[in-house]
């Protein structure tokens, strides 16, 4: 008889288990996952699993309750998310599943990867939940036929009080990071949403620990679930300086051409999630000029030797991979990583940095952050127990400077290891005919090795109706309608109301913010000087004699004091 594909699923797991080998690893195609999810997946870059999602995967198919132990960073969304998504039945209206997450920026980024696996399963519609957001708009989403809720405890509970949440078609309930939501004291609002949905579902606890009261919850409310465990390994990191740049997605090109010129490394890793990325990329830095090539799963093993041994021997200075075509690469002298896309694993961020930094060497990582991907880079922090420092983009002025001095000190190297006799007498023949200075032709010649000025990346200028933060030009955070510079979102402060209050000012308000001038005052001064600077007279017409008569007097004064 024929294996079933979870069979042989499951009998590859437990080779890989028993190998403890990532290079054999399960890859989604050969799981019994929806062709339109692996095709998400795939979009996404990623091409194989992590253990956990191996474990969880055929398990959470197969209708069985399953508690799995791992810590986060190693695909825990995926190993619950696919199975979720997969078995929603788009023919039926109202809320299938419930995702619970112990924060807002937990829940809105698990409610972001979920859509990202939904993108072909037409009529499945994901949406967060969660505390600080306006409830108002999260009942008229939940009108709107949601198949599954990913929400904060509290929130959830509040939509069941409102009876805005129907439970009758909840077949399935996932508890992300349930330790910590214990935590937090949420074991209650847990427990009551547990005893309310149907009886006959799915549950599905995902922890990074399994204390006593992970394990009640187990036994009271699971049926003989499936223990799927991830031993929890020892991330290091190495000797690496990382940095993070929060980036606008279009300009992540742009922004990595500048890093490459400014700290100008001999050698680069470039890491994407997609091949298609790898593709854009290699062609637009190759475009402006840099040594630079691609390496994906979709090349020939010709195209790859080719691209290897060019990167080996140096022709190749930039390298631009996914995480599964650069796992046979072993180059010593890799000075910098640049991770043009956040890993979804931690792991492959471990990996991918650890190409620099070896036998000794100090190396550098840079990372393109883009809005919500920041907290991303805090899970890297907490988990690897390491620091990625912020940084700012490299300006114009900045790269300007530094191309400058690379080429100078090319040119200090030449005036001092070689004769210049000929040249000199050229370069004073010129100055004599057509008088100009050694230092125009100097500065000629630099400026046409610089090639065009760059111009400063444009930062984008949000104009919302609510207050958020901005910084200052001295990086102090602030916010708009209050004077201490807190951000006060729950006040909703608006542009309206800032208004309102500027218009609501007592005129001894005024008088003071005017460091003692009266309104009054300001506004004949304002009348008396006209756009050049010329005063006005009495009838608002430019006296250019008044300035002139001020002076005069001034002049007066002053020596009559000092007669």
């Amino acid at each position: 008889m024929e294996k079933t594909k979870t069979e042989n699923m499951t009998n590859a797991v437990e080779e890989i288990m028993n190998a403890d080998s990532t290079s054999d690893a399960v890859r989604y195609e050969d799981a019994p996952i929806e062709e339109r999810i692996i095709r998400a997946v795939q979009e996404m870059g990623f091409e194989v699993m992590t253990p956990i999602q191996q474990q969880a995967i055929p398990a959470l198919l197969d209708g069985r309750d399953v508690l799995g132990q791992a810590q986060t960073g190693t695909g825990k969304t995926a190993a619950f998310g696919i199975p979720m998504i997969q078995r929603i039945d788009p023919d039926i209206e109202g809320v299938q599943c419930i995702i619970l997450c112990p924060t807002r920026e937990l829940a809105i980024q698990a409610a972001e990867e979920l859509r990202k696996f939904a993108k072909f399963m037409h009529g499945i519609k994901i949406l967060p939940i969660y505390g600080g957001q306006d409830i108002t708009k999260q009942i008229r989403s939940l009108k709107g036929n949601v198949s599954i809720i990913v929400g904060t405890p509290g929130r959830v509970m509040d939509h069941m009080r409102r009876h805005t949440l129907r439970l009758e078609n909840i077949k399935a309930i996932v508890l992300d990071e349930a330790d910590e939501m214990l935590n937090m004291g949420f074991r209650e609002d847990i427990e009551t949403i547990l005893k309310e949905i149907p009886e006959n579902h799915q549950t599905a606890l995902f922890s990074a620990t399994m204390p006593k009261p992970i394990l009640d919850i187990t036994h009271t409310y699971q049926k003989d679930a499936v223990h799927v465990k991830v031993a929890a390994k020892e991330v290091t990191i190495p000797l690496v300086k990382q940095y993070y740049y929060e980036v606008q997605r279009q300009n992540k090109a742009e922004v990595t051409a500048r890093l490459l010129d400014y700290y100008n490394p001999k050698r680069s890793l470039i890491f994407c999630n997609t091949k298609k990325m790898v593709d854009d990329l290699t062609e637009e830095l190759k475009g402006r000029g840099y040594f630079a090539e691609g390496l994906h799963g979709d090349m020939s093993q010709f195209q790859r030797d080719k691209v290897m041994n060019g990167f080996r021997n140096g022709t190749v200075e930039i390298l631009i991979a996914t995480d599964v075509a650069a796992r046979g690469i072993d180059v010593d002298d890799v000075e910098a990583v640049f991770n043009y896309d956040v890993p979804q694993d931690i792991e492959y961020y471990v990996h991918r940095i650890g190409r620099t930094g070896r036998a000794g060497r100090t190396g550098r990582s840079f990372t393109l952050v883009v809005g919500r991907e920041i907290y991303k880079i805090r899970e890297i922090e907490n988990v690897c127990h390491t620091k990625i420092k912020a940084r700012t983009i490299p300006s114009a002025a900045d790269i300007t400077a530094v191309k400058a001095q690379k080429i100078l000190s090319k040119v200090m190297e030449i005036r001092n290891e070689k004769d210049l006799t000929k040249m000199t007498k050229i370069i004073t023949d010129k100055m004599n005919d057509d008088d100009v200075t050694a230092i125009e032709l100097a500065a000629a010649f630099l400026k046409m090795h610089m090639g065009e000025e760059l111009e400063d990346i444009p930062v984008e200028v949000y104009k919302p109706r609510r207050a958020r933060h901005f910084e200052d030009e001295k990086g102090r955070k602030g916010g708009r309608g209050r004077r201490d510079g807190k951000d006060d979102r729950r006040r909703g402060d608006s542009d309206r109301e800032e208004r309102r209050y500027k218009g609501n000012k007592s005129e001894k308000d005024a008088h003071h913010d005017r460091g003692g001038k009266s309104v009054k005052e300001e506004r004949r001064k304002k009348e008396r000087i006209g756009r050049d600077g010329n005063a006005k007279n009495e009838k608002g017409r430019v006296d250019f004699g008044v300035e002139r008569r001020l002076r005069e007097k001034r002049e007066k004064q002053k020596s009559k004091k000092k007669d």
